[in-house]
């Protein structure tokens, strides 16, 4: 197994596992498998994606060290993104795939105040910015401990 550190057109970076290094290539330079769309970004769903610069990866005591205290420090950013996610689908209203519609409402008519929370594509987010409406995007990751 490689992990590679990948960065997408909007420059999201994010890791990614392949079976050796000819799987990521045989992926990118394979016309049938580029249609497939095996390679996206995890942010925004960009398909331009390539690797990043990284450095390999060193074994030794301190390195060891280091991943034990990330591994820590992971498991605190997960609790509280689960925490997050919690109050949220506690509190606020979830609209799926009208939320750029339904956001517009609440912005432009203000006696209309609700919470709410969905799903945008990178183009919607965009319009709404250049709208004037600003946005908060949380990873919304399994409630699961793995």
């Amino acid at each position: 197994m490689i992990k590679y550190l990948l960065k997408c057109k909007n420059r999201h970076e994010f890791e990614s596992w392949f079976s050796n290094s000819k799987e990521y290539e045989k992926l990118k330079k394979n016309e049938k498998l580029k249609k497939k769309k095996l390679i996206e970004c995890i942010f925004c769903k960009s398909q331009n994606v390539d690797k990043s610069i990284m450095s390999p990866n060193v074994v030794g005591k301190k390195n060891i060290e280091d991943k034990i205290f990330n591994n820590k420090e992971f498991i605190k950013i997960k609790k509280d993104l689960i925490k997050i996610k919690k109050f949220v689908e506690k509190n606020f209203e979830f609209v799926g795939d009208r939320f750029s519609r339904e956001v517009r409402e609440i912005y432009y008519d203000n006696k209309k105040n609700k919470n709410i929370y969905g799903t945008v594509s990178l183009k919607e987010r965009l319009e709404l910015e250049e709208e004037g409406i600003e946005l908060a995007s949380i990873p919304w990751i399994d409630n699961k401990e793995n």
